[in-house]
């Protein structure tokens, strides 16, 4: 009851952690709920069918399991025909998807699922979709469409495949998106089968048909039903899924960090600020562990309530961010908002545990603390920094250095998580030794004015030297904002003009045909574009582990060497491989075709870390579309087919990155906005709480003599100094990481790369965090002055 009553008694006093917790279990509920309802559905083609009967799994090169190992159509034929005798199966169909894409007055219709559009006309059956119009096709040139084309049956469609624009008959029309040919034709364009799907007689059990599966396909694959049957997935969606769920888990790690961070900091503002009061109680007999327990009992009905309140926030605002994921179009079809118990337990559990934790350390210090020498002047706890908290201080402080140091030589792909690593490590090395950077920094800062003879400045600087632990506190939520707003911005400064440079750099001189709507280029546009590098990449798997990696088919005439392969070193060295060897190599069909390492040579994606005859791969994946085609300068470069642009170096460079550079820019700015908001909040209400406690101070120079002016100005002025110093630190832990990142950069791309900050978001972040400290400040000190009035 008498915690309770505290934080009854005291509710201005714990308003600010209170809205701290709110706001950050808030933002990790919201994460959470899209997050936990961006698991994949099972797709609509896939409605009909009982179950599904996958190869094996192989394993990538870390040793995790990857693309499932098509069967042969010889290995295929047995498994489909023991399928096929199951009690309840009506029918086994293979289900094969390919590219297909409509081309209509002269351009292709847009369709970001065409790499996996085409079917063959049995995979109807699995969704099963309708024949509205027409019939089934029957021979190699006709098809039959979504009824959504607007093409009638009877007509003429031309539709592009791997091979190029064909002519085909549309015999029929369907009531679900695809192109469906004949099964001849499909298994012509996939001759690998990679799933069969169990279509169930009417009144079977689907769960008695996977049972029934499973025995017979035994170790040879595994067999889904129900919601598995979601492992299936087009390309295009995994793609969506992966891009918002990496956004969606930096969200959630940010929050995690800033909510941590931003809590216990007010906490130990907050205890520190009573005290006077844990001093009174000491006094009348309290015993250390009875000041623990009412801090800590304090906290947790803090955490209680600001956790409950921010579930009921962050599901309010789940909609929000589910349309802004939408409107970046990084989310997968069906993602819906979905609210279960998990995300709010384990976001409560986050709330109250980070209050907790943070009263903890705070009520340590404050429980140990003599009775007689609490009640006197608070100036002795304020004072230098403890041992403690110089060796953790320093002993992260070197454990972030060497995070920025790591930053230059980690995978590009991990780069940016490394530097978000190292200035978070930072941040808090900051945090923990600020009690003695705030009071040097203080007096040259205020030197200038002093000298002036300025009270204002005489006093700031007296509060900094007496109270440098309030001020510590006062600091982190500012360095905390402006150095998550530097990390990002100046991260995708300094991609942006990284990665195009060097790019630039690598194709200087040739011209590049590139895909223009469709998902690859066709061999048509290969032999309209005879010379120059046209690499058709396909998954195969190498070896006797059989691990599945990209192989890709050239026609340089240094490496396509008929029955060889030319490996990079890393990759040569992961397979166990020399030159020399044979290796089998299992493709897309399922063929096992055994290949000589022709050389090892030095690592290079231009040329590709498995590489092979351009012919090989075309012979056993028919489906694969050719990557980007690069014309040597002086030969001639054509965009006559359909679905085809030309580029020169820059403009590849400056297109390829700024596929990526919008959307890298918005989630930048999504990331810098929680970031700093939520830090802009803790700062207003870190400095309304200084301001409040201090109404003591403020009475005393009142009755000094002070007027209601000049205690507002130096109110604003001390709170614009502290923001000051915490944005200088803030600017100051975040620049190793970007100039690891920079120097990564540089020997990735080959190029130069010096760091670039983006002055308008770190000015926005400095001049936000400043107006609303000051704001919060100098608005309690003159309600505060107003009631002693």
């Amino acid at each position: 009851m008498l915690i309770i009553a505290n934080v009854r008694e005291r509710w201005s006093g714990f308003l600010g952690a209170f809205l701290a917790v709110l706001v950050g279990v808030a933002l990790i509920t919201t994460t959470l709920v899209i997050h936990d309802s961006s698991r994949p559905a099972v797709q609509d083609r896939y409605a009909g069918a009982a179950a599904l009967a996958l190869p094996e799994q192989a394993l990538d090169q870390e040793g995790s399991p990857e693309d499932r190992m098509p069967w042969s159509r010889a290995e295929a034929a047995p498994i489909r025909a023991e399928l096929d005798a199951v009690p309840g199966v009506a029918a086994v169909v293979v289900d094969r998807s390919f590219y297909a894409q409509a081309v209509r007055g002269g351009e292709p219709v847009a369709d970001e699922g065409a790499a996996e559009a085409g079917h063959g006309w049995g995979s109807t059956r699995m969704a099963p979709y309708r024949l509205v119009s027409g019939r089934a096709p029957n021979g190699n040139g006709e098809v039959v469409v979504d009824r959504a084309l607007g093409v009638a049956a009877g007509s003429e469609l031309t539709v592009n495949i791997t091979a190029g624009r064909e002519r085909f008959t549309v015999v029929g029309t369907v009531d679900g998106p695809g192109y469906y040919f004949s099964e001849a034709f499909a298994a012509g364009q996939q001759p690998g089968v990679g799933a069969l799907a169990l279509i169930a007689d009417e009144g079977a059990s689907a769960a008695a048909i996977a049972s029934g599966a499973r025995q017979v396909l035994d170790d040879r694959g595994d067999v889904l039903s129900g919601d598995a049957r979601s492992e299936l997935q087009p390309r295009y969606i995994e793609h969506k899924r992966d891009l918002g769920v990496q956004l969606i888990g930096a969200m959630a790690a940010l929050g995690l960090f800033t909510t941590v961070f931003v809590v216990a900091s007010m906490l130990v503002l907050s205890t520190g600020m009573r005290r006077r009061e844990i001093g009174l109680l000491r006094t009348i007999g309290a015993a250390p562990g009875q000041i623990r327990r009412m801090i800590l009992g304090e906290a947790a009905v803090i955490g209680l309530l600001g956790s409950v309140v921010g579930c009921l926030a962050g599901i309010a605002a789940a909609p929000l961010l589910h349309d802004i994921l939408k409107g970046l179009d990084v989310t997968p079809p069906g993602m819906e908002i979905t609210v279960s118990a998990w995300p709010l337990l384990t976001a409560s559990a986050v709330g109250i545990g980070v209050s907790v934790i943070g009263a903890w350390a705070a009520g340590r210090k404050a429980a140990k603390v003599a009775p007689i020498e609490a009640l006197l002047d608070s100036g002795p706890a304020n004072h230098a920094m403890g041992r403690g908290r110089w060796i953790t201080g320093l002993s992260v402080l070197g454990l972030g250095a060497v995070l920025a140091v790591a930053t230059a030589t980690t995978d590009a792909d991990d780069r940016i998580g490394m530097a978000l690593f190292a200035t978070m490590t930072l941040i808090v090395a900051a945090a923990l030794l600020a009690p003695a950077l705030v009071g040097p920094v203080g007096r040259c800062l205020t030197a200038p004015f002093q000298k002036r003879g300025s009270a204002a400045a005489v006093l700031i600087r007296s509060e900094l030297i007496a109270n440098p632990r309030r001020a510590a506190s006062l600091v982190a939520p500012v360095i905390a904002a402006v150095g998550f707003a530097v990390l990002l911005s100046g991260a995708v400064e300094t991609m942006r003009v990284a990665y195009p440079a060097g790019e630039a750099l690598k194709v200087a001189g040739q011209t590049i045909v590139t895909p223009d709507g469709t998902p690859g280029n066709t061999d048509e546009v290969v032999a309209a574009n005879p010379v120059g590098k046209a690499s058709v990449p396909t998954r195969a798997f190498v070896g006797e582990k059989r691990t599945v990696l990209d192989v890709l088919g050239t026609r340089d005439a240094r490496w396509n060497e008929p029955g060889e392969a030319v490996l990079g070193r890393r990759t040569a060295s992961d397979l166990g491989l020399e030159q020399g060897q044979s290796v089998p190599v299992r493709f897309a069909d399922g063929a096992v075709v055994t290949l000589r390492i022709g050389a090892v040579l030095p690592d290079d994606p231009a040329r590709g870390d498995f590489v092979v005859a351009r012919d090989l791969v075309r012979a056993h994946d028919p489906a694969a579309l050719t990557d980007d085609i690069f014309v040597p300068a002086g030969s001639r470069a054509s965009a006559e087919v359909p679905g085809t642009a030309l580029h020169d170096a820059v403009r590849y460079a400056l297109d390829d990155y700024d596929t990526d550079a919008r959307l890298t820019d918005s989630l930048a700015a999504m990331l810098i906005v929680i970031a700093v908001g939520y830090s802009v909040i803790a700062v207003a209400n870190s400095m309304a709480m200084a301001a409040h406690g201090r109404r003591r101070d403020y009475s005393v120079m009142k009755s000094a003599g002070g007027t209601v002016r000049q205690l507002l100005v130096l109110a604003a002025g001390e709170t614009a100094l502290l923001v000051v110093v915490g944005a200088g630190l803030g600017v100051l832990v975040t620049l190793p990481p970007l100039a690891g990142m920079a120097s990564g950069l540089a020997q990735a791309t080959s190029s130069d790369v010096a760091l670039h900050l983006n002055g308008g978001a770190v000015a926005a972040a400095i001049i936000g965090t400043l107006v609303a400290a000051v704001v919060a400040g100098v608005a309690v000190t003159g309600r505060t002055l107003r009631k002693s009035a």
